[in-house]
């Protein structure tokens, strides 16, 4: 080869370099801000990809994604938030109230998709449903508005007078209101509700230990996403203990719990995926109204119920969206 032509192959080598380099980096980044881990949201995230992929954008060919979890220590949370900042990702997706707290105190000028159960109203993430405002927008399922319903499922398929034992997370802000409305539900069922709140350290068996010295007959699991880090630890004691469960998500009945009643909650993230590719495509939060979940689920794990002994009352399986056998 003469030395003219390696001079220009090698000239035309770094062309296409430059030019690859800058297509990455013309790739837009959304940065995921997570309560929880890596190993519990992996169900969302192949949810939000696929509502990523129906708007257009696919992570490693025209998108990047950072991912930011907070392993259940919500207090770490603006750190990480400042962190995607200071990346100037185009999107920030905060998949609970939480992170989406934290993202609204870390930027009021990048776009913000969040994923909640509680009113983003009330919450003060947004100024109305229909017109959000600022930078912020999303879904929701709402499914504190559910615990009353959860409650009375679970009195019917748990009968009896054994008082019912709730676990929320000590630092979740939902907590407060969902303690307030399941007291509420329990004395209009005539049913006595013993709370216990688990602190991120892991107080799991201490919270249940507390609650069976009270003679529970039943658990009932708050509507927190921070029951996805402790699902395997609760219910393996649930099994070693006898207790029937009651989630807010399919997944944990599908791995063993007893009943779930709540929004689809996967359904929930794809649509929200699509509001962020959306924002990517140029449209504003602001003009994105907020979505609420309209698709529940009532589930029984009829495995679970055989091992507890349980008989299913006809007129609950009859309201089952889905039977697990």
């Amino acid at each position: 080869m003469r030395r003219r032509e390696f001079i220009t192959i090698v000239g035309m080598a770094a062309v296409w370099s430059h030019a690859g380099d800058a297509q990455q980096a013309a790739n837009p980044v959304i940065g995921f801000l997570h309560s929880q881990t890596l190993a519990s949201e992996s169900t969302r995230i192949a949810a939000i990809k696929e509502g990523l992929k129906e708007a257009g954008f696919v992570v490693g060919r025209n998108l990047t994604i950072e991912h930011r979890f907070a392993d259940g220590h919500n207090d770490r949370l603006p750190t990480l938030a400042d962190e995607l900042v200071r990346l100037k990702v185009n999107v920030v997706f905060a998949n609970t109230t939480p992170p989406a707290i934290a993202a609204k105190a870390a930027t009021a000028s990048i776009p913000i998709v969040f994923v909640t159960g509680v009113n983003p109203v009330e919450l003060g993430l947004v100024a109305s449903f229909s017109r959000p405002g600022a930078n912020v927008t999303g879904v929701t399922f709402l499914s504190n508005k559910l615990v009353a319903k959860r409650l009375e499922l679970l009195s019917n398929l748990v009968p009896g007078i054994a008082p019912i034992g709730m676990l929320a997370a000590r630092d979740n802000p939902n907590t407060d209101m969902d303690v307030k409305d399941a007291l509420a539900a329990a004395n209009a069922l005539g049913r006595t509700l013993h709370v216990v709140k688990v602190s991120p350290e892991g107080g799991i068996d201490a919270a249940v230990a507390a609650l069976l010295q009270q003679r529970v007959g039943s658990l009932f699991v708050a509507p927190q996403a921070d029951v996805r880090i402790w699902r395997d630890q609760l219910l393996a004691l649930a099994t070693r203990h006898a207790l029937p469960t009651s989630f807010a998500s399919t997944e944990i009945v599908a791995a063993g719990g007893l009943m779930s009643y709540g929004p689809d909650q996967s359904e929930s993230y794809r649509e929200a995926a699509i509001y962020a590719g959306r924002i990517l495509k140029g449209e504003k939060p602001a003009d994105l109204p907020i979505l609420v979940a309209t698709k529940f689920e009532f589930v029984i794990n009829l495995r679970t119920a055989k091992a507890l002994s349980l008989t299913m009352p006809p007129s609950l399986l009859a309201l089952a969206t889905n039977l697990i056998e």
